[in-house]
This record gives structure tokens, C-alpha cells and sequence, in this order.
């Protein structure tokens, strides 16, 4: 699996689409407010140990790290297109906050207006600096975010670790690196089910804790070699057919399924209980509608809709959007 006509990395496409189906769950049950942990007001189940160590803080810091390493390819294309490519990268980041006030308005605890002003603050000065610099400030602040407990503090690290990834080229040809995948995967999963299972006999919950953010970023690893892995077999088609166009409408999906979750609580009430396998459902649910729509969409059009005009904010111009087979064929008399 390599890169399509258009340029994009596939496996980049799909490691962002499974980054999004992780966080829907998780923010489903932010978003309904539903009870968890010493909230719940009961004894942690065996289903909250499940949510707290495979989906809560697991999937966020593969978003962190592709939303560095986006930002790093979008600077060298628009170094192509411009000769002030750094006022383009601004331009980009300085128009996501108002998409982020906009989706803030709809869950309060949304990370857009978070990720574009950390963006503007960390990813605009770290690229003036040489790419050894930028890896080492990035694995320096990471490991100060996991000292002092992970969550938000994360993400200024994660931003530089994805830009120096890019900056080393690590995104190109990633069939072409060998069989790194599978080895990578069976370390940091056996490290990952360390850590979480001492998460959980330590009664530490995700957040506030050197253990937790450790056993979150470590298992956050684990699922980014794994799905690559897994990209370099027979599951590679039905897997990209999926998560591809899921990651290409990140953005969007990200967005719509906000107003999907609050609609389906005013029926599903989950603020009133905790309800896990509920959560399950509905986001499996969300997630199939939105691989339905994005494939569809993607067969009309290169960028989904909040993709396409965040892209039109930022060049400032009405960049063309539907794809040369879906435009009318010139009537001939």
C-alpha cells in the first residue's frame, strides 16, 4: 500500500481513521456526560477497566502525532506554491479556531481550538529549527507530559514527534521499511498489557498519573504498528476500504458526529447511568454511517466538506473540489 495518484499516503489515511473510531467512543461519553469510574457511584466493572485501558487516552495520541506530521507535509507543499509558506501554515491553523469555536459550542470539551492554538504556538517556531532539534525537543517534552501525568500536556510533544516523523521521511514508502511492523507491535503490546494491567490493580484512573499516560501512549504504539502490520497482509483491502476514507473525512466525521451523539442521547439519556455496551453500539452505529457517507462522498469529491472549505479559508480562493469523472461530459450537437 503505498501513495494513490493524488499524492496521499494511504497508511496515513487509515491510521487516522482508526484513531477516529477510538475517540468517538470516547467522546461519546464525554459528550453525554455518562458516569464513570468513582462517578458511577458502583465498584469499577470489568466493561470500565476495558473502556479506561483500550479506548480512554489510548487514541488521542495518534491523532497528536499525525496532526504534527500533517502539518510538517503541508509546509513542504505549500513551500511548492508559495514563497511564504509558513504565512500558509498560519493561515491554516489561525482558520481552524473558528471551527473549533463553532464545534465548541456543541461539546465544551472538544480538542480543534486546543490543537490550533497549540499548532500556532509549537509547530510554526519548531519549524524553523533543524529536524534533529525539533525530535529531540519533541521526545524531551513527551516525556516531561508523562512525569507529569499526560492528557493535554501530551500534546505539544506529540506535535514535534510527528513533525520530526515527517521531517525524517519516516512517512515515505512504509511498505518499503521492512517487516518492522510485527516486531514493534509484539513488544509494545506485551508492554501495553504490563502497564495497563498495573493501571488496574493500582486503581489509578487515565489521567493524572505517570503510570496511565505511559500505558496510554504505549498502547497508542502498539495499535499504530499493529494496524500497519496488518495493512501488509490480506486484511489490507478491507481494512483501507474502511479506515481510508474515514481518516480523508477525519475532520468532518469528527465534527458531524457531535450533533449525532446529542441527538441519540435525548433517547439513549446515557448522563443517567453508566451504560457501556450502549456506548458500543451507538458509536459502531455512527462509525458505519460515516464510512457509508465518506466512501460516497469520496467518489464525487477530493475533500470532504469541512475539509474542502477549511483548505478554501486557508489558500483564501475556491479551490475546485469534485473529482474529473464526476464532471459532465460537454454536450455535442
Amino acid at each position: 500500500m503505498t501513495a494513490p495518484e493524488d499524492g496521499r499516503v494511504r497508511e496515513i489515511d487509515a491510521l487516522r481513521g482508526l484513531a477516529l473510531c477510538g475517540i468517538l467512543f470516547v467522546n461519546i461519553v464525554g459528550i453525554t456526560g455518562m458516569p464513570t469510574g468513582p462517578d458511577a457511584g458502583a465498584a469499577p466493572s470489568l466493561r470500565h477497566h476495558a473502556y479506561e485501558t483500550l479506548l480512554h487516552q489510548r487514541f488521542f495520541p495518534i491523532f497528536c502525532m499525525l496532526f504534527g506530521l500533517g502539518f510538517a507535509l503541508f509546509l513542504g507543499a505549500a513551500a511548492r506554491r508559495t514563497r511564504h509558506p509558513r504565512l500558509a501554515l498560519l493561515a491554516r491553523l489561525g482558520f481552524l479556531i473558528p471551527i473549533g469555536l463553532v464545534h465548541q459550542a456543541l461539546q465544551p470539551r472538544e480538542v480543534l481550538l486546543v490543537y490550533a492554538v497549540a499548532g500556532i504556538v509549537v509547530l510554526l517556531p519548531a519549524s524553523f529549527l533543524p529536524r534533529a532539534a525539533t525530535l529531540i525537543a519533541g521526545l524531551a517534552a513527551t516525556a516531561a507530559a508523562l512525569f507529569a501525568g499526560g492528557g493535554a500536556w501530551l500534546i505539544p510533544g506529540l506535535f514535534l514527534l510527528g513533525m520530526a516523523a515527517a521531517q525524517y521521511g519516516l512517512h515515505r514508502g512504509l511498505d518499503r521499511h521492512g517487516r518492522w511492523e510485527a516486531p514493534v507491535f509484539g513488544v509494545t503490546a506485551v508492554l501495553a498489557v504490563a502497564l495497563n494491567t498495573w493501571q488496574i490493580r493500582s486503581g489509578t484512573e487515565p489521567s493524572g498519573s505517570p503510570l496511565a499516560a505511559t500505558a496510554g501512549v504505549v498502547t497508542a504504539i502498539a495499535y499504530t504498528s499493529g494496524l500497519l502490520a496488518l495493512l501488509r497482509t490480506t486484511a489490507r483491502r478491507p481494512l483501507g476500504a474502511v479506515l481510508e476514507p474515514l481518516g480523508r473525512m477525519a475532520l468532518t466525521n469528527y465534527v458531524v458526529a457531535t450533533p449525532a451523539v446529542i441527538a441519540a442521547d435525548q433517547v439513549l439519556r446515557l448522563g443517567e447511568a453508566p451504560r457501556y455496551g450502549t456506548v458500543m453500539a451507538l458509536g459502531v452505529a455512527i462509525l458505519i454511517a460515516s464510512a457509508a457517507v465518506s466512501m460516497a462522498w469520496l467518489r464525487r469529491f477530493r475533500h470532504g466538506p469541512v475539509e474542502w472549505v477549511w483548505r478554501c479559508l486557508t489558500w483564501w480562493s475556491l479551490i475546485p473540489n469534485r473529482t474529473p469523472s464526476t464532471r459532465p461530459a460537454p454536450v455535442r450537437g
